[in-house]
């Protein structure tokens, strides 16, 4: 149960990340803006070093990471045998020799065709 809500929040926080960072105008037009093309005086334009979507963003990959870590410390812990053939093979061998001859019929002579 805590695995797959981890699951949808890491998801949901991959989705918001993606989202954030294509919203975004990159520091290069800021900075294209500074050395001439705008009226800002500064390097990283007139809004400071970082806004809230810089912020946002740090903040949801801070969670990513989260997410990430936990969810592959979980998956070690869930070391069951999880195909289908290991499942055969064990219920295979708990399954007693002698009950499997018992259980077989043994043919008769007479059903044996005779060659000529």
């Amino acid at each position: 149960m805590l695995h797959n809500v981890l699951l949808v929040i890491h998801l949901l926080v991959a989705v918001g990340v993606v989202a954030l960072v294509l919203i975004q105008q990159g520091k290069g037009a800021d900075a294209g803006a500074a050395f001439g093309g705008g009226a800002s005086s500064t390097v990283f334009g007139s809004q400071g070093s970082s806004s809230f979507l810089t912020r946002a963003t740090g903040i949801l990959a801070t969670i990513f990471f989260i997410t990430s870590l936990s969810l592959a410390y979980l998956s070690i812990q869930n070391v069951e045998p999880t195909s289908v053939v290991d499942t055969v093979i064990e219920q295979k061998i708990d399954v007693p020799v002698a009950a499997e001859r018992e259980s077989i019929p043994a043919k008769s002579t007479s059903d044996v065709p005779v060659s000529d």
